[in-house]
This record gives structure tokens, C-alpha cells and sequence, in this order.
């Protein structure tokens, strides 16, 4: 009776750790994506925040978040942290290396994000950044020797579908060139479909590398953190050189820049959490009920969107293409490969 009784409480526990890093999850990528929107429209006196010297502090604030994972999972001793991070990183220096080229990768990506949403909307961004689900399923494919199944592949074309519906031009787009430009929505387009190309290749690069060693996802967090801060301070340099030497690294910031900036930072850690306490359905699930709020929010609150027919219609498709590829038929079915 002790056993099953222990047995129910672990399940009860595993259901309310994968529900609630869900519940993190949904709050994380809606907040961060309308944060980050409001954040690059508010017109306020003074410079704005530079968007690279926010992807460098990000990147800071990760590694000490992950330092503190650490220190904890080193049962809080600082001897031991000292041991581990020596071990892990200053003695397996072409291991560290490896993660150089994703965390340059995930750096870029973190920049055109910004770029994307000074230029969409939050709605309209969060709907097209799906396409990340197709470019890793493509890499999955190419680099891991991944199968995917008919459901799978069904679903990269209904979500294809759904984001041409999402970007098709409307009357009331239209109406609003006079504020937002045709100009900019190709190039907020074209920092999404960048984003998601790059989010695909360094997600399934470091899946490849968790898959070859048995380092810790916050050790391996530590490592991208690093190369990614030093990535990103080459950025500042030569695009906002000039800037920060005139108006100092941190102009612009206030407490709405530092509230997208720790977003940001926990990004990484919560779908790490994901990753390890939920399965693909309820992250679909967390996905479309992000993208609802966005477009929800976006409408009633930032008032920078109106949802139109084709729209609905857009985001319906893509909704439903993400619960789709992340369905898995218990009668196993022949798998097709590309």
C-alpha cells in the first residue's frame, strides 16, 4: 500500500511539474513577444534601447541563472560547483568548442527577433515563427537520420498553408502603409523566415551534441552562454560602436527593457524545463494558446492589429499543424523517409 501510495504521489508531482512549466511557458513567449513589440514601438524621450546590448546581458543573466542550477544540483556547495565547472568546461575544451557554432547561430537569431518585431505585429510574428517547426523538422531529418511519419508530414503542409494565409496582404494592411511601410513588413518577413532557418540548424545541432555526451543541459547552457555574450559583444561593436561610446551600453534601458531582457534569459530554461517534463501535444497545446493571447492582446491592448478573415483562417491551419506534428498513433505505423 506504501509503494502505490508513493507511486501516486510521484505522478501527481510529474503532472504538476509538466503542467506548470507549460503554464511557464505559454506566460514566457506571449509576454516576451509583446513586451518586446511594445517595447520597440513606445515612443519615448531619449535613445532607445540598443537591441545587441540586450541579447549580450540575456546571455549573462542565462549563465548565472545556470550557474545557480548547478549549485543546487551540487547539493549548494561551492566546492563542488568549482569542481564541476572545471571538469565539465576548462578540461574538455574541444567539447566547449562545439557549441560555438550554435551559440553564433542562436545569437543572430536573438537579434532578428528584435529587427522582427520592430516590423511585425506580435500576432502576425508569432504565427509565422512556426515555420521553425518545419525547418527542424527538415534538419531532424537531414542530420539526425530522423523519420517522420505521415501525420508529420501533413502537418509541415497544413502549417505551410496556414502561414501563406497569415502573411497574404489585406485591404486593411493597406490602410495602414501610411503608418507601417511595405518596406518594413519585408524586412520584419524576412528576419522571421532568417529566424526560423537558423532556430532549426542550432536546435537540432544541439540536440546532436546532448545526444554524444552526457553533460548536463545547464553545464551545455553555461557553454552556449559564453560563446553567445562574446558573439554578441562582437555585434555591439560593429554595428553600435558608435552609439555606445556616445550614449553609454546601457542607454535606453528602463524597467520595461529589463523585463524583456530577463524574458528573454529564461527562454532557454523553461523550454529546457519543457523538454524534460512534458511531451509534443501539450507544448502544441502551450504554442496555440501563446499565439491566441498574442493575437488577443495585440488587438485589444497594443491596438497595433486587426485580424482579418484570411488571418483567422491562417492561424486556425497552423494551430492545428502543430498539435498534428506532435501527434503520435498508438497502432505504429510505417514511417516514410525523405
Amino acid at each position: 500500500m506504501e509503494r502505490l501510495s508513493l507511486a501516486n504521489e510521484d505522478k501527481t508531482m510529474s503532472a504538476n511539474l509538466k503542467y506548470l512549466s507549460l503554464g511557464i511557458l505559454v506566460f514566457q513567449t506571449t509576454s516576451l513577444v509583446l513586451t518586446m513589440r511594445y517595447s520597440r514601438t513606445l515612443k519615448e524621450e531619449g535613445p532607445r534601447y540598443l537591441s545587441s546590448t540586450a541579447v549580450v546581458v540575456a546571455e549573462l543573466l542565462k549563465i548565472m541563472a545556470c550557474i545557480l542550477l548547478v549549485y543546487k544540483d551540487s547539493k549548494c556547495s561551492l566546492r563542488g560547483l568549482n569542481r564541476i565547472l572545471h571538469d565539465e568546461i576548462l578540461n574538455k575544451p574541444m567539447e566547449t568548442l562545439k557549441l560555438a557554432i550554435p551559440s553564433g547561430i542562436y545569437t543572430l537569431q536573438n537579434n532578428l527577433l528584435y529587427v522582427a518585431l520592430s516590423n511585425l505585429d506580435a500576432a502576425t510574428y508569432q504565427v509565422t515563427y512556426q515555420l521553425k517547426i518545419l525547418t527542424t523538422a527538415l534538419f531532424s531529418v537531414s542530420m539526425l537520420s530522423k523519420k517522420l511519419g505521415v501525420y508529420q508530414w501533413l502537418s509541415l503542409v497544413i502549417l505551410m498553408t496556414g502561414v501563406a494565409f497569415v502573411q497574404w496582404p489585406s485591404d486593411s494592411q493597406e490602410l495602414d502603409s501610411k503608418e507601417l511601410s511595405a518596406g518594413s513588413q519585408f524586412v520584419g518577413l524576412m528576419a522571421v523566415l532568417t529566424a526560423c532557418f537558423s532556430s532549426g540548424f542550432a536546435g537540432v545541432y544541439f540536440e546532436k551534441i546532448l545526444k554524444e555526451t552526457k553533460q548536463s543541459v545547464w553545464i551545455r547552457n553555461i557553454q552556449l552562454g559564453f560563446f553567445g555574450s562574446i558573439f554578441g559583444l562582437m555585434g555591439v561593436y560593429i554595428y553600435d560602436g558608435e552609439l555606445v561610446s556616445k550614449n553609454g551600453f546601457f542607454q535606453g534601458y528602463n524597467r520595461l527593457t529589463w523585463i524583456v531582457v530577463i524574458l528573454q534569459a529564461l527562454g532557454g530554461l523553461v523550454i529546457a524545463a519543457v523538454i524534460k517534463y512534458a511531451d509534443n501535444i501539450l507544448k502544441g497545446f502551450a504554442t496555440s494558446l501563446s499565439i491566441i493571447l498574442s493575437t488577443l492582446i495585440s488587438y485589444f491592448w497594443l491596438q497595433d492589429f486587426v485580424p482579418t478573415s484570411v488571418f483567422f483562417l491562417g492561424a486556425i491551419l497552423v494551430i492545428t499543424a502543430t498539435f498534428l506534428y506532435g501527434y503520435d498513433p498508438k497502432p505504429a505505423g510505417n514511417p516514410t523517409k525523405a
